[in-house]
């Protein structure tokens, strides 16, 4: 990709992260003011103290870590293992270690790996009141904790916006019950002819894929049925689908690159829910309870999302999610200085999705976290020094 291209994509990407106002991922200022002013508090007032600090507290230490098995989350997991180093411990290559949410919080309970920034909460809390093989719960093992970046997982459908006008489908209620809009996305979707709408879910061991289907039983769309497949692959054929003017129901997320490609306001809207999904657990699934989105909504412009309510709000059906990291308790318990760590680090929504972009592109997410931190020297230095005074 060129350069031109490449700054177009951000340009994107930069308009359409906008829609995440009102789910307070733009707080992050305020976020980063208060951690930093945490961490000047924990810091050493002096530098008699500061030579008293030891400044490598992770020194003989080992730490597993892991990433999440969908590519936006790999910087962060990067970044976090990154000042992990700084601060002496030798720790895994994440990559090596790249899991679902399921396994990930098994491997965490079970200390097969340490930690993991890629949590999404409340979408995966129900994986901590899951049952280890020894009859205790997950959540007795692991904790999620910090302020990685609040509210700050957008999440919804996207539907391909020349067959959404034609149809006037802008919400799952309109899609569920309009049979020439069914026959006409049926026609050319992923089991043309089964009389059903095939929309691009989520791949089996995500969590969203459980939450998806809780959705479609709980209001009752029974017309819509979800395609579940690797991400990446699934959502290039969504993307040449849109390019060729083909329907298309689709969920994605931010931050990603992925709305660089099937842009809300520009080739598609975010799709309005009529229903959304509370404890109830319509489906019935392990966990399902804890699946409650929420309100469901954000303040996105009419131009992105026609269903937008008087409120302007757009139901969107999902709660903005936190994005957090998780880690093992005796870990933790061991190593005061990491979970200071932890505690500390906030990242900028805006950082994470130009950085998600760059690798979209085909940066390394080394690279991009090791930029990023040399860039944040004066965010960063601050959580250290928190940690190093935690340690």
């Amino acid at each position: 990709m060129n350069k031109k291209s490449l700054t177009r994509l951000l340009a994107v990407a930069t308009a359409a992260l906008l829609i995440l106002a009102a789910c307070g991922s733009d707080d992050d200022s305020s976020s980063d003011s208060s951690s930093d002013a945490e961490a000047s508090a924990s810091a050493p007032a002096t530098t008699e103290a500061a030579a008293a600090v030891n400044m490598t507290p992770g020194d003989g230490v080992s730490v597993t870590s892991g990433r999440a098995s969908w590519s936006t989350g790999y910087v962060q997991a990067e970044i976090f293992t990154a000042l992990l180093r700084e601060l002496g411990y030798t720790v895994s290559e994440s990559a090596d270690m790249e899991l679902g949410p399921q396994n990930a919080f098994m491997a965490m309970a079970e200390g097969d790996m340490d930690f993991w920034a890629n949590s999404w909460m409340p979408g995966h809390m129900s994986w901590l009141l899951g049952e280890r093989t020894d009859g205790t719960l997950i959540g007795d093992a692991v904790t999620v904790l910090g302020m990685e970046i609040q509210a700050g997982g957008l999440q919804g459908f996207l539907i391909e916006k020349g067959f959404a006008d034609e149809y006037g489908v802008y919400t799952m209620e309109d899609l569920n019950t309009n049979a020439d809009a069914i026959a006409a996305y049926d026609a050319t979707d992923a089991n043309p002819g089964n009389g059903l709408v095939d929309m691009f879910g989520c791949p089996e061991d995500w969590t969203c894929d459980n939450i998806i289907n809780s959705m479609l039983v709980g209001g009752g769309y029974d017309n819509i049925v979800q395609v579940k497949a690797g991400y990446d692959p699934m959502w290039a054929q969504a993307t040449d689908m849109v390019n060729e003017g083909l329907p298309v129901l689709a969920y994605t997320w931010t931050p990603s690159a992925y709305i660089t490609t099937i842009r809300p306001g520009d080739n598609s809207y975010w799709m309005g829910h009529g229903y959304i999904l509370d404890d109830s657990n319509p489906n019935n699934q392990d966990g399902g309870e804890a699946w409650d989105q929420r309100p469901g909504s954000a303040a996105i412009g009419e131009d992105m999302c026609p269903a937008r309510n008087d409120e302007g709000l757009c139901p969107i059906g999902w709660a903005a999610a936190d994005i957090q990291a998780a880690a093992n308790n005796d870990f933790l318990a061991e190593n005061p200085a990491a979970e200071e760590l932890f505690k500390q680090i906030v990242l900028s929504v805006m950082d994470v999705s130009v950085a998600n972009v760059e690798q979209a592109a085909g940066a390394d997410p080394k690279d991009l976290a090791a930029d990023w931190i040399a860039g944040n020297r004066d965010k960063v230095d601050p959580w250290l020094d928190a940690a190093r005074a935690a340690g």
